[in-house]
């Protein structure tokens, strides 16, 4: 049995209607599992670690797709207290991910958005009866009113703010944060919104900020909650409106191409996001396309 996960998965949605698959894979003994608690994942030196079906008792169970090998690999949702959890190191997500592998990093967020969304949809937003588990543990129905469930994913915007000559970057201080790191822009997009109105409206509220060019660049799960990050780099519209709300955002300041590099390789007087984030990504792609002005 490996001990950690350093590979893709095929999702295999279509066996998710197979009503038996989860218990054929609990007994096949190259299954692999996954464990989570809350937002712990289970982890071994610095990896996401393995179990087989054998080393966890009682959990709730879900099907999270198949190794390059074929197996099955499961996710084992498991209580605060739970006595049957595995043996072995437990990590929250967010700071485990940080040593992780891309392919670990995309199956430990599933891992944890899924099973924070099981442990909470045990009854129905709608009438309050209790739900049951379907489609492989990718959906619960109703007990009463048979309406069915899904767990539901939440669009974020994020946002690098280029100066008008392209050659410095606007990044934010979260109060979160203490003013050790900056970041980009982020906020939700709110109901009735598009992507490019949320990123107008968080930029003003959080920053101050009028943008123009807002151009897409990529996009990022992330199980906290369960959202899809939306990265974009955008161009400020007046540098001197730039204006933190004081309460989200404690300081804004603008970085010089240099002082980026400096940030990326660790050596800046504060932090910048690390290698597995959107955020960090999108201040690389900046910093890589920086030489060049045109836009």
């Amino acid at each position: 049995m490996p001990a950690s996960a350093a590979f893709p998965i095929d999702l295999s949605a279509d066996e998710r209607m197979d009503d038996g698959l989860l218990d054929r894979l609990r007994g096949d003994d190259l299954t692999l599992v996954v464990s989570v608690i809350g937002d712990r994942i289970a982890t071994s030196d610095g990896t996401l670690a393995i179990a087989s079906p054998a080393d966890v008792g009682d959990a709730t169970w879900a099907f999270l797709g198949r190794a390059p090998s074929g197996a099955g690999v499961l996710l084992a949702v498991l209580g605060d207290r739970d006595a049957s959890a595995p043996a072995g190191e437990w990590s929250a997500f967010r700071d485990a991910a940080v040593s992780m592998s891309q392919p670990e990093v995309e199956l430990g967020t599933s891992a944890v958005a899924l099973g924070r969304w099981l442990a909470d949809a045990s009854f129905c937003p709608a009438c309050g009866s209790a739900t049951e588990q379907r489609m492989a543990g990718w959906a619960r129905g109703c007990t009463q009113c048979r309406r069915e469930h899904f767990p539901r994913t939440d669009p974020a915007v994020i946002v690098a703010v280029m100066s008008e000559d392209r050659q410095r970057l606007l990044l934010g201080a979260n109060a979160l944060w203490h003013g050790e790191m900056f970041s980009c822009f982020a906020g939700f997009v709110e109901a009735g919104e598009s992507a490019e109105s949320a990123i107008h409206r968080e930029l003003v509220e959080e920053a101050g900020v009028r943008v123009r060019d807002v151009r897409y660049i990529e996009s990022q799960a992330w199980p906290y909650p369960r959202s899809l990050m939306l990265g974009y780099h955008a161009t400020v519209v007046d540098e001197a409106e730039v204006r933190p709300d004081g309460e989200e955002i404690v300081e804004a300041r603008w970085f010089t191409r240099e002082e980026i590099g400096r940030g990326l390789a660790g050596e800046l007087d504060v932090r910048v996001p690390g290698g597995i984030s959107v955020a960090h990504r999108l201040i690389r792609t900046w910093y890589d396309e920086a030489e060049d002005p045109a836009p």
